[in-house]
């Protein structure tokens, strides 16, 4: 892997800010007094507050959704990060897509953070922070996998159609998802539903900008068997995994809340969650560590390997 020490580098001050960030937001380093209270939104909402701790200034909705997101990334993210930057020293191509995928995690999570998808509170340099560093670090994995050589690092086995067809459906269920609360609500001129006391759709505008064309896109790709499909139906697979492990944990932090659940945030998400996990497994068990040989039966029927003869020659 090109440039070690500074991924190396990189990655380490991620784990160390990441664990302050979302041990402030589990209440580890983060005790504060306090109850919640309904508060008027300037559309009109009234909204419950969630009081006290780090997310004192967020929704009940948002705040439990934080909590849930920050006791993954603990649990999850932060192990995951440190197995899969050790692999990738030891210059694994598992190690280093496994890398780049829980680098998109930290990247998802903190832009989300810093952009406003929770209020404004005293770690918000911590999240430009993790923000910037995960962007760069994962900026500099990417430039260290040959994309053009990796559709030579996938066995045949690898079921390109059936990891296509799950793109296709990840991007068309968050598209009709996000467009079925947006449309709406602009027609009819109303907030959108979750809007509640933040002034944009910060989690929906990362969805539809980057999340819903990669799904697209790697799908098509992969379909193809180009070079860019494998890379970013790989991203997408491992960055969505932790994120959908995020997800499901917020839905059950709302759920524990009281907050009322539609069908989908029920079982869909729940559901992609065991899928891309399952998924991800066979993504990586059909990684080819070393190049894939190439062989071809001559017309004496002897089996010849190109490269051994082009080097031969």
């Amino acid at each position: 892997m090109s440039q070690p020490r500074t991924i190396s580098s990189l990655c380490f001050v991620i784990l160390v800010l990441a664990i302050w960030a979302a041990g402030s937001g589990v209440g580890l380093l983060w005790q504060q007094a306090g109850s919640s209270y309904q508060f008027t939104s300037l559309r009109g909402e009234t909204v419950e507050i969630y009081g006290h701790g780090l997310y004192r200034y967020d929704s009940v909705m948002v705040a439990s959704q934080g909590i849930a997101q920050d006791a993954v990334t603990l649990l999850i993210g932060v192990p995951l990060l440190l197995v899969s930057l050790l692999w990738a020293l030891r210059g694994s191509l598992r190690g280093r897509l496994l890398l780049l995928g829980t680098l998109g995690y930290f990247l998802y999570g903190y832009a989300a953070f810093a952009f406003g998808a929770a209020a404004y509170n005293s770690l918000y340099l911590v999240y430009v922070a993790l923000f910037a560093l995960s962007l760069f670090a994962f900026l500099l994995v990417l430039n260290s996998i040959d994309i053009a050589s990796l559709p030579d690092h996938f066995a045949a086995a690898l079921p390109h159609r059936g990891l296509s067809l799950f793109g296709f459906f990840v991007g068309a269920f968050l598209l009709m998802s996000w467009l079925g609360r947006i449309v709406p609500s602009l027609s009819q001129e109303v907030p959108p539903l979750g809007l509640q006391t933040y002034s944009t759709l910060v989690i929906q505008t990362l969805d539809l900008a980057l999340i819903v064309p990669l799904a697209f896109i790697s799908g098509i790709l992969l379909w193809r068997r180009t070079a860019w499909g494998y890379l970013l139906m790989s991203i997408l697979l491992l960055k969505g995994l932790t994120l959908a492990l995020s997800i499901t944990a917020g839905v059950i932090g709302q759920a524990v809340a009281g907050i009322q659940l539609s069908f989908g945030e029920v079982v869909i998400f729940p559901l992609l969650t065991l899928i891309d996990l399952a998924l991800t497994y066979v993504l990586l068990k059909n990684v080819i560590e070393g190049p894939k040989m190439h062989i071809t039966v001559t017309r004496e029927g002897q089996a010849v390997n190109p490269r051994l003869a082009h080097d031969h020659a």
